[in-house]
């Protein structure tokens, strides 16, 4: 399966060292305001070569739209982009043709197929992920355009190194006049971390590269603005359909929403949020569900914590199986490869959610699913 979303869909295409990478946006209503620059400024958080601990492949990564867009407006129709493939160097994987890499999907791949491609892992490539940011901004304009939504993802551990800053810990800061403050944070962090012990952090990574080795992570994400009543009982919660999406990137190993596995050592008049009444309205005074009940949105801020694992490419000798031969031998990843791909996996994380959002508020009515317009009368 390559399209996430069901009304809303993004359909991914393209391998690591292909001729180019792209998606196919089905279900995006009509009249949005919408341009090449709006899918650059997201392509350019995640591309390669942001920051000192990125791949050294240098990729322009420049977005062409294709059709869905006619006078900077969508049309209703399916939008199509793609980014060309322009500095591959393939020949760095002619060696592990037949020995696949430990912590890669080459050798499922092989089992599954018959074969697969060793250029990068292929369609099992980070880098496939270009498609996923291309359809995630077009959401993330869309969630914007009608209900002011923002999506911010920031690094709070590297390795065994906890930050200082996340969301239960400053959440008076998350509040829609203040995000941009932080949003300048993160994007001037070469982790992409708003912690004030950082720095740390940095220097944990470049020990890890001194050695060839990599290291891992956990991303917080925080959605400011969603109205209460998105997601759906019982098998298409927002909180199900969050966690498979996000489940779906490569290197996540671990999903938590609100609270996540801290709940299960609360007691209950520790984890429930209490109901108070202001202004005419019903708030919940904390919000250890992290925005959502029983699969629903409630108002609050949707708060996720994400498991990253370290990138399995690392230039330290490792054991792996001549699939021809069937002898045991050793190799030695060559090529360009990120220590961690914490900074970078941020914008596709985000575009996860604004696609999951974005399909559940369609088919939930918060937005017209043909003509934005009649949202805006």
């Amino acid at each position: 399966m390559n399209t996430l979303g069901k009304v809303f869909r993004v359909t991914t295409w393209g391998e690591s060292h292909g001729k180019a990478l792209g998606a196919v946006i089905d279900g995006c209503p009509a009249n949005l305001p919408l341009s090449e620059e709006d899918i650059q400024k997201e392509l350019n958080r995640r591309r390669p070569g942001y920051g000192i601990f990125s791949t050294l492949r240098r990729e322009p990564d420049k977005v062409e739209i294709l059709s869905g867009v006619f006078e900077g407006r969508t049309t209703g129709t399916p939008i199509s982009a793609l980014v060309y493939n322009r500095n591959q160097r393939s020949k760095d994987y002619t060696k592990l043709r037949y020995t696949p890499r430990p912590g890669h999907g080459d050798y499922t791949y092989y089992k599954k197929y018959g074969n697969y491609d060793y250029r990068g892992g292929g369609r099992a490539s980070g880098r496939t992920t270009v498609g996923l940011v291309i359809g995630g901004s077009i959401a993330k304009r869309l969630l914007e355009y009608t209900y002011n939504i923002k999506i911010v993802g920031y690094t709070v551990k590297v390795g065994k190194i906890e930050g200082d800053f996340t969301y239960y810990s400053n959440p008076e800061e998350f509040n829609i006049k203040e995000i941009e403050k932080i949003i300048e944070r993160i994007e001037n962090d070469p982790l992409r971390c708003p912690s004030s012990n950082s720095q740390e952090m940095v220097e944990y990574v470049k020990e890890a590269m001194k050695r060839g080795d990599s290291v891992g992570g956990v991303v917080e994400l925080v959605a400011l603005n969603i109205p209460v009543g998105v997601g759906n009982p019982l098998f298409s919660k927002l909180s199900g359909e969050l966690a498979g999406g996000i489940m779906s990137v490569n290197a996540i190993k671990g999903v938590e929403i609100g609270k996540g596995f801290q709940s299960s050592e609360l007691y209950g008049s520790e984890m429930n949020d209490e109901y108070i009444f202001y202004n005419n309205e019903v708030y919940l005074k904390t919000n250890n569900c992290g925005g959502v009940l029983a699969g629903i949105s409630c108002g609050t801020p949707l708060v996720l914590r994400v498991a990253v694992k370290p990138t399995p490419s690392i230039s330290i000798p490792q054991r792996t199986v001549n699939l021809k031969t069937g002898e045991e031998v050793d190799i030695k990843i060559e090529g360009r490869h990120d220590p961690t791909i914490l900074p970078r996996v941020i914008p596709v994380l985000e575009s996860v959610v604004a696609i999951v959002l974005a399909d559940l508020m369609i088919r939930g009515g918060f937005i017209h699913p043909c003509n934005l317009e009649f949202n805006l009368q």
